[in-house]
């Protein structure tokens, strides 16, 4: 169109463009960017499953541009309450790094819901769980050398999948929750994880048990981060379990109708 060619009709357009940006669009931004919202900030370390005391936070006003929607606002609804996680000094708080009741040990023990088992395996060299990195959370698969006597090494479908819920050295201690004491035993030398406790339903247990009896497991880790990401494997595995069963189940059905008849 010859209007678009028109240099003077495009730079009136332009300064009217400017002009809608500074005087419509900053503004509303600046305004967004100037309002102050109180949040609780933390004033001085917090070690994960202590109990947050009054002295240890402040309510600071801030920019409340880009703040997460979950930020604590006020010190009522953090004094006196155990924080889940470390927080270091200048941190503000969100609800999930506090809660109501302390912290208990083996607290991932607390979780099981009947479904599920805890059950743990060992690592007979530091390369069978990954050097020594695996952390609670991770979804490795579980490798198995020479399956069932079979002189083939595979991955049972049953354990392609599974969810590490916590890490163990020698002395006992677990790896996720007991840091300071696994250095402070010895300053020159980080004790090393000799098993690994698996998440797994009783389908699982059974095959996990006779690898444990075999003494030859090796994990490999799968995905470590976002817990909704990594349900997903979850219940991937999950489909195959049931897919697996069912059939075995409506076999069994089967040959029980057939030795009836």
């Amino acid at each position: 169109m010859k209007i678009f060619k028109d240099r003077t009709f495009i730079g009136i357009f332009c300064i009217l463009i400017s002009l809608f940006i500074c005087f419509g669009i900053t503004p509303i931004f600046n305004d967004r960017i100037a309002k102050t919202v109180d949040i609780v900030r933390v004033t001085k370390e917090i070690t994960e499953g202590e109990q947050i005391t009054g002295d240890m936070v402040k309510v600071e006003s801030v920019g409340g541009y880009n703040l997460p929607h979950n930020v604590i606002k006020t010190s009522d609804n953090v004094v006196g309450k155990y924080a889940t996680a470390t927080l270091s000094v200048g941190d503000y708080i969100l609800t999930d790094k506090v809660s109501n009741e302390p912290q208990r040990d083996n607290e991932y023990l607390y979780k099981l819901d009947g479904k599920r088992q805890a059950i743990s395996v060992t690592l007979k060299s530091l390369a069978n769980g990954v050097s020594g990195k695996l952390k609670q959370g991770d979804i490795v698969s579980v490798i198995a050398p020479d399956f069932r006597k079979s002189g083939i090494t595979k991955i049972p479908a049953e354990l392609k999948y599974v969810e590490v819920v916590e890490v163990t050295t020698p002395s006992g201690y677990d790896t996720n929750t007991n840091e300071e004491k696994i250095q402070d035993k010895s300053k020159d030398e980080k004790e090393l994880p000799t098993t690994v406790t698996i998440l797994a339903t009783p389908e699982q247990s059974k095959i996990l048990a006779e690898l444990e009896a075999d003494g030859n497991i090796h994990l490999s880790l799968v995905y470590r981060g976002d817990k909704a990401q990594a349900q997903k494997f979850l219940d991937a595995q999950n489909k195959i379990i049931d897919k697996l069963y069912s059939s075995k189940e409506n076999d069994e059905k089967n040959t029980e109708n057939e030795v009836v008849e």
